[in-house]
């Protein structure tokens, strides 16, 4: 009936919205701009802070703010229409490629990061076939996020002040 939710902890949840409505991402690789893209979008940015958060960091990501995330995507399934029955069982299987994404991403033999090319096409170009440009463009652009997120502090991350400009 209420949200009790903490709305001051949404600054990393909007600016990885933010991100998710990069118009590169719709204009320049002409991916489909709907509600499945952004939270797909949305998993792979969370992933990357998440990587750099363990691999960097001292503190352990917020699980409040974690939660948070996911309560607010929940949340805006429902503004959608989606009923409880549909948005539990949507969740369920938007936790399930959020893991896939994360455990696809963190590779523990890898002492560099590199971007998996079967969760970009898995997940973002599932009906697209791709080329090797489009691939790339991709790799590039979560490839500088990852190195500029990787360069700022915790707390700005957690925040969400991450200006990353691509």
């Amino acid at each position: 009936m209420f949200a009790f939710y903490k709305k001051h902890n949404n600054h990393l949840y909007n600016r990885l919205v933010k991100l998710s409505r990069n118009i590169f991402f719709y204009r320049d690789l002409n991916l489909k701009d709907n509600f499945e893209t952004r939270i797909i979008l949305i998993f792979i940015h969370l992933s990357i802070i998440l990587i750099i958060f363990k691999k960097n960091r001292k503190k352990i990501f917020p699980q409040d703010i974690f939660d948070n995330i996911f309560l607010n995507i929940e949340y805006n399934m429902r503004e959608l229409g989606h009923g409880d029955v549909s948005v539990n069982k949507k969740m369920k299987l938007l936790n399930r490629i959020f893991y896939n994404i994360l455990l696809k991403l963190e590779k523990k033999k890898m002492s560099k990061f590199t971007i998996n090319n079967t969760i970009i096409i898995e997940h973002l170009l599932d009906d697209i076939r791709p080329s090797d440009e489009l691939l790339s463009k991709i790799i590039e652009y979560y490839l500088s996020f990852y190195n500029y997120c990787f360069e700022l502090d915790d707390n700005s991350m957690v925040q969400g002040k991450i200006n990353f400009k691509f």
